[in-house]
C-alpha cells in the first residue's frame, strides 16, 4: 500500500508542477509543428468552416488569375 501511495503522490506532484509551469509560462499549450497539414491530410468536410471556405476561395481565385496570366503570355 505504501508503494501505491508514494507513486500516487509523485504523479500528482509532477502533474501539479506541469500545471504551474503552464500557468506561469503564459503560453497556451499548442500542438506539434504542422499538425495534420504536415501529414498531407486535407479537409474533406461537406461544409467547411467559414475560415477554410474563404481560404479555398482565395486559392481558387489566385489559381484562376495565374492561368489567365499564362494564357496572355504564351
Amino acid at each position: 500500500m505504501s508503494t501505491f501511495l508514494t507513486t500516487l503522490i509523485v504523479i500528482l506532484a509532477v502533474v501539479a508542477l506541469m500545471a504551474i509551469g503552464v500557468i506561469f509560462g503564459r503560453r497556451p499549450i499548442a500542438g506539434s509543428c504542422g499538425g495534420l497539414a504536415r501529414l498531407g491530410l486535407e479537409c474533406d468536410c461537406d461544409q467547411p468552416c467559414p475560415k477554410k471556405l474563404a481560404r479555398m476561395q482565395a486559392e481558387a481565385q489566385r489559381s484562376a488569375e495565374a492561368e489567365a496570366a499564362r494564357a496572355q503570355h504564351p
